[in-house]
């Protein structure tokens, strides 16, 4: 192995497409809000009961996260650099997430201890499997050969073509978590408004248009799709929804009729994401042009 490759679990890559790849995630934690001292974290989204969590949460129970912090960074990463191998870091958006500026806390102290190993930690701008977008092809560069500064460089420039977009039942997870950054004032439920969001040039996400009804939303969904992506045929497009598995089923369906990609991963949201972005979420994850972001 040429050099190790970490991320968080904010990826939402199912542990059984990492483990041979070699890729180890450190996780983020989440604990309910009631219950404040049973903290817990979601390593294995394979075994994560996302129908009784999103449920749950729908019945007013309210989860809380935290942030990883430098030293459970440094505890994941000293075993590594100790053995003298570089590092790779692939994060969660630092536009949405703190945990990346305590990474890079982490790489300091690491630096100083074991200086004579290269670390490289790459802000994705992305979350869900928009950064898993950017794990798959830390993977498949260092599969090739790639050296881990190529590797880097290569994601840093590509960091710009990862589009974002989704649709939530409503705005009230993102508002009370303040991971929306430009709050619109939307009726959503009682009108059957499905307001559609994306992550800008910043990492952020923001709002940009509204439709009726779950049905048109995953339509908007594909059609942006249809719109920005570029050589879907060599890519590995996401989908991660939040206990919504109609919807997500109806927009793999209309991806595939037009513009059918290499590969659809679709997931259920991780509990710590998941948890921001609410019940119903459906979100689409694609690569587009240089511009793309900008749409």
């Amino acid at each position: 192995m040429s050099f190790k490759i970490f991320s968080d679990t904010s990826c939402n890559i199912p542990m059984s497409r990492l483990s041979d790849a070699g890729v180890d995630l450190i996780p983020f934690s989440f604990y309910d809000k009631e219950n404040i001292n049973d903290v817990k974290n979601c390593i294995d989204i394979d075994s994560f009961d996302g129908v009784s969590f999103y449920d749950s949460i729908r019945q007013g129970k309210v989860f809380n996260t935290s942030q990883i912090t430098p030293q459970i960074y440094y505890d994941y990463m000293e075993p590594v650099a100790r053995e003298g191998i570089d590092i790779l870091y692939v994060g969660m958006s630092s536009g949405i997430s703190g945990s990346y500026n305590s990474s890079l806390a982490a790489m300091k102290m690491l630096e100083e201890e074991y200086p004579n190993v290269k670390y490289y930690f790459h802000d994705t701008k992305a979350a869900s499997l928009g950064e898993g977008i950017a794990v798959f092809k830390a993977i498949e560069l260092r599969e090739k050969g790639y050296s881990i500064e190529e590797t880097y460089n290569y994601l840093e420039n590509m960091a710009k073509n990862i589009y974002q977009v989704f649709t939530v039942d409503d705005l009230k997870s993102l508002s009370r978590t303040g991971r929306l950054s430009n709050a619109v004032a939307i009726i959503g439920n009682l009108l059957n408004i499905k307001p559609l969001l994306k992550g800008n040039e910043n990492g952020q996400i923001v709002s940009f248009d509204k439709v009726r009804g779950s049905k048109k939303a995953m339509y908007a969904l594909a059609a942006k799709y249809n719109e920005l992506v570029v050589n879907p045929e060599n890519q590995i497009v996401g989908i991660a929804h939040a206990n919504n598995p109609e919807d997500t089923q109806l927009l793999i369906d209309l991806l595939n009729k037009d513009n059918p990609p290499k590969e659809i991963l679709s997931v259920c949201y991780e509990p710590v994401t998941g948890s921001h972005v609410g019940p119903g979420t459906v979100a689409l994850f694609f690569l587009g042009d240089d511009n793309v972001r900008f749409n």
